[in-house]
């Protein structure tokens, strides 16, 4: 059994509004971006002037322009999440860290994490795109006596920084936002994570990128097909785990891409209104830190009995899902 003991969240201070990208003059006004994923602004740890005279075009030059790097992100989610938890820097005996958008090759991204919150354990990257968080629970829990009491997952993705902001496809799409969890198999929390899942198709391996110096690139429709289907999928066999007596306590949670494809999946899987979380409206697509933020955003909404679908995808092309369940 894995155990969820606390959740954290960062969003960098910084809006990119609709109003903002369309002074860009790419082609986008507010009403054609709403109409197409239902996203109104985002957070970028970029000062919006460096976006504006730039583009964003010199990746090293975005790189050192941003007001945070990944390690001060990733240690300000943690903190939220370790207060939550009541646990110590020091009880932390793994930290698991990755998603798309890291500041180096080495070190790895857990390792400059735990440095900034003086935590001294093993620390490993451990990514699947926008599939991290996921995949990152599905591997600690199946970790079995080689587990710590404690562990800390972190999925940093300031990825602003690698956004062409000359492309209105992309442009519209991206915002900033940090995640952390403190897991455990050994210590008992008020919230259980009864399954995990992680799988791939690396067939469609080449349908989302983003090169060493390159900017993002996906192969939009084909990824949005793979999405759909593959999420709905997920929430279904949580549907079904949960059986019909308790169903009207689960909540859906997918991957924060666009709004349009979340309303599909909901439409697909019967799921009301009020039961589906989401804050891409006001954050955009987070990559691998959307879906755990928004849970991260409800943690003191959540009650006794409540179940959580989360469930996402990413490059690869992959995909993972968990089922939260409250005592």
């Amino acid at each position: 059994m894995l155990y969820l003991h606390g959740l954290g969240h960062f969003h960098p201070e910084n809006v990119l509004s609709n109003a903002f990208l369309e002074s860009l003059d790419i082609g986008t006004t507010d009403e054609w971006i709403l109409s197409r994923v239902g996203i109104r602004e985002r957070r970028t740890v970029l000062p919006l002037d460096f976006i504006k005279e730039t583009r964003c075009r010199d990746l090293r030059a975005a790189q050192e322009a941003a007001v945070y790097p990944n390690r001060k992100t990733g240690a300000l989610a943690a903190k939220m999440a370790l207060g939550r938890a009541g646990v110590e820097p020091g009880q932390i005996g793994l930290v698991l860290a990755g998603g798309c958008s890291p500041d180096m090759c080495i070190p790895a991204e857990a390792a400059t994490i735990a440095k900034e919150l003086g935590i001294e354990c093993p620390a490993i990257d451990f990514s699947a795109a926008c599939s991290s968080f996921g995949a990152q629970l599905h591997f600690f829990s199946h970790l079995g006596d080689a587990a710590p009491d404690f562990g800390l997952v972190v999925v940093p993705e300031n990825i602003t920084r690698v956004v062409d902001y000359t492309d209105r496809t992309t442009a519209i799409l991206f915002g900033d936002a940090t995640a952390a969890a403190v897991i455990s198999t050994r210590v008992p929390s008020k919230v259980r994570v009864t399954h995990t899942c992680f799988g791939s198709a690396p067939s469609g391996a080449d349908d989302v990128w983003i090169r060493r110096t390159g900017h993002f690139g996906q192969n939009g429709a084909r990824v949005q097909k793979f999405a759909i289907k593959r999420m709905s999928e997920l929430h279904q066999a949580h549907q079904e785990a949960v059986g019909p007596e308790r169903r009207p306590n689960l909540y859906f949670i997918g991957h924060q891409a666009n709004l349009t494809m979340l309303k599909s999946v909901a439409g697909r899987c019967d799921v009301a209104e009020d039961r589906h979380l989401f804050n891409i409206v006001h954050f955009g697509n987070q990559s691998s830190a959307g879906a755990p933020a928004v849970l991260s955003q409800r943690w003191d909404d959540l009650r006794p009995g409540d179940r959580v679908s989360l469930n996402v995808v990413g490059s690869g092309l992959s995909w993972a899902s968990a089922l939260f369940e409250l005592d």
